[in-house]
């Protein structure tokens, strides 16, 4: 469902770019609903960073017309500046200060006054654990809590969207899940999130929607579970130990396919709850015991190489 426009956090139509006679972003539509997780896919050169910086108004594009939380880009970039914050990969955090002395500088740049700035900064320690860690220079911290400072740097000015450009690449992963968990309080607190990431298993986990981004033109868009529907290879695979019953469950089964030595039936499967049940209804009604069950769907990898025809390793994206 297309979100309206009240629940529209970021609404691309047309986006173009163009670096000399290399296109870049070839008519480009995105819908981006209020408080959701977003996740933009694609292979090196697929344009996801030069998509980021024209959304983030740190490039033009050469095209299309782009709305942000509210505001036109290409009329008023100074407000949606003022609505979003974006968290590059590359840490903005200065390692000379503190991570409190950090927070303060960002709330001297939003203008908060000096009691508004630290009760501000006091608040984002609190909220993203770093209390004990306070005082101590940035130069010290784990790559986690790097990570995490810098996300609490571009909240001090209360953005209503963020944009997140591999927020945890290097990291741990039990850092990875922290990071995970205040991605998921940030959307359920009504903040829009805008995701670019190299982990296929994140956007999985993380996203609401998902679009993948091929040679400079969207080739799929939707949830996680309808990408994933979409590529063949979702099987149910059975399993006896009783040669017999394989064969009746073959016979009853004419689309499955079959192990003799390992008594196993694979069976197209498309991943929902009604065809599982239609499934299990035909081996009661046939009288078919099996001794194992299994289901087995396509994942992002698999998709990401049906749309792309790039394995998932070939995800991150250079800075152009």
């Amino acid at each position: 469902m297309t979100p309206s426009p009240s629940r529209t956090a970021i609404a691309a139509t047309g986006l173009r770019k163009s670096f000399g006679d290399t296109v870049v972003l070839d008519g480009v539509d995105l819908r981006v609903a209020t408080g959701t997780i977003f996740s933009l896919l694609g292979p090196n050169g697929a344009g996801k960073t030069t998509t980021v910086q024209i959304l983030s108004t740190l490039i033009r594009a050469d095209g299309g017309e782009v709305h942000v939380a509210g505001h036109d880009l290409a009329r008023d970039p100074a407000g949606v500046r003022a609505a979003i914050a974006v968290t590059g990969q590359f840490s903005a955090v200065d390692n000379l200060f503190t991570g409190e002395e950090n927070l303060i500088l960002m709330a001297d740049l939003h203008h908060l006054s000096r009691g508004a700035g630290r009760r501000r900064a006091a608040d984002l320690l609190d909220r993203f654990d770093l209390v004990e860690a306070a005082r101590k220079p940035a130069a010290t911290y784990s790559g986690g809590m790097r990570r995490r400072l810098d996300l609490a740097m571009g909240l001090v000015g209360d953005p209503r969207v963020i944009f997140l450009d591999e927020p945890t690449t290097g990291l741990d992963p039990r850092s990875r899940r922290t990071m995970w968990r205040i991605i998921r309080d940030l959307a359920a607190g009504g903040v829009t999130i805008f995701l670019t990431t190299q982990y296929l298993d994140e956007a999985d986990e993380l996203a609401d929607r998902i679009a993948v981004l091929d040679q400079g033109r969207l080739v799929a868009q939707g949830t996680p579970d309808e990408l994933k529907r979409r590529i063949p290879g979702g099987h149910v695979r059975l399993r006896f130990s009783d040669p017999a019953v394989l064969d009746l469950a073959a016979r009853t089964f004419g689309d499955g396919q079959r192990d003799n030595d390992a008594l196993t039936l694979q069976i197209p499967h498309d991943g929902t709850v009604r065809s599982l049940r239609a499934l299990l209804s035909r081996l009661d009604d046939a009288s078919i015991e099996a001794d194992e069950f299994s289901v087995h769907t396509s994942d992002l990898d698999d998709v990401f190489f049906a749309l792309t025809g790039h394995p998932s390793e070939q995800v991150k994206e250079s800075v152009r």
